[in-house]
């Protein structure tokens, strides 16, 4: 199991559409968190193995409406 963040900003007023739209939509997506500073949104993601992170990002997250940019983060270990 791959884990990413995807830092995502979004159109004005939207952020809070975009995460709805991320946590009913999309079920590789396990959190998403609003931000402050330069990105709005943190999505939590956790995707199989073999699935292309480039792939999932464009054709899922990033075509969301409302989306405007996105920075990705890909996790390499977990600490607890």
């Amino acid at each position: 199991m791959q884990t990413i963040f995807v830092m995502t900003k979004c159109d004005l007023g939207r952020a809070y559409e975009v995460a709805d739209a991320a946590v009913q939509s999309i079920e590789q997506v396990s959190e998403v968190h609003s931000t402050s500073g330069e990105y709005d949104l943190l999505i939590k993601c956790y995707l199989p193995d073999d699935q292309d992170i480039g792939h999932f990002v464009t054709e899922h997250l990033q075509k969301l409406k409302g989306v405007k940019d996105t920075f990705t983060i890909i996790a390499f270990k977990a600490f607890a």
